[in-house]
């Protein structure tokens, strides 16, 4: 059975190949999306190559609804978007995938059923199709390269989807097992470093030494270390220590 999400359908529109169509399922159960529908699939229905390609998605493929046009497909919606990326010469409003997506989702959440159309994989959707929709969604591509691949126009568009209902994190840590060191953890490494280093001579000459002292501790605070860091830090430095002892 479908999930209990709520979310738009996405409509194939007279999909040529099956692995276009399995790769568009795959697209869409990555962003949490499985209402497809099929309009007219041009090799018939079901297609082994669809779920060959699906890699998991083929629960999607098993429950898609088949329709006959358009039309029926979208029957039972009361509003339905259009991806195109070609002027078509139709008086509709134009959206972004984004701001498509963020319609959908307050449409949706006030009771609508909401559809998106995807054309066929050689010339896209034809303005017979587009003129069942309320709006367009075209995406900013390259004018001198236009076409985009079914599957990725439907990865686009249910990104966009996502992105719109799923606290999206803009950037994060993997902190790969370890924890920030804190301020004790660094200031010991501070003076183990200084400690070391003056009795190498490092901190010559002596009218310069607290500066330079300062300067190496304003580098450790600097630096976004945590105490796996730290501890390897302190352990270059007494491997450093020890060799130099063996040498002598």
């Amino acid at each position: 059975m479908p999930s209990a999400t709520p979310q738009p359908a996405f409509v194939l529109v007279r999909p040529q190949m099956g692995q276009n169509i399995g790769a568009a399922a795959r697209a869409m159960w990555n962003f949490g999306l499985d209402r497809m529908r099929l309009v007219a699939p041009r090799d018939g229905w079901p297609n082994p190559d669809a779920t060959a390609m699906s890699a998991g998605a083929g629960r999607l493929l098993d429950e898609a609804q088949v329709a006959g046009t358009v039309a029926e497909a979208v029957a039972d919606c009361t509003y339905v978007l259009a991806t195109t990326a070609r002027p078509r010469g139709l008086t509709k409003p134009v959206l972004s995938p984004e701001r498509a997506m963020a319609e959908a989702r307050d449409r949706i959440a006030r009771g609508e059923k909401v559809a998106v159309l995807f054309g066929p994989e050689r010339a896209g959707l034809e303005n017979a199709d587009i003129a069942q929709a309320n709006a367009i969604i075209s995406v900013p591509v390259n004018p001198d390269f236009a076409s985009l691949n079914l599957a990725q126009c439907v990865l686009l568009t249910a990104y966009e989807w996502r992105r719109q209902t799923v606290d999206v994190v803009a950037e994060d840590m993997a902190m790969g097992g370890s924890e920030w060191a804190n301020g004790k953890e660094l200031d010991a490494l501070a003076k183990h470093y200084e400690e070391r280093l003056d009795t190498a001579g490092f901190f010559f000459p002596e009218a310069k030494a607290e500066s330079m002292k300062i300067n190496l501790r304003n580098l450790w605070s600097r630096m976004p270390m945590t105490r796996a860091d730290v501890q390897m830090l302190h352990g270059i430095l007494r491997q450093m220590v020890r060799w130099k002892e063996r040498g002598d």
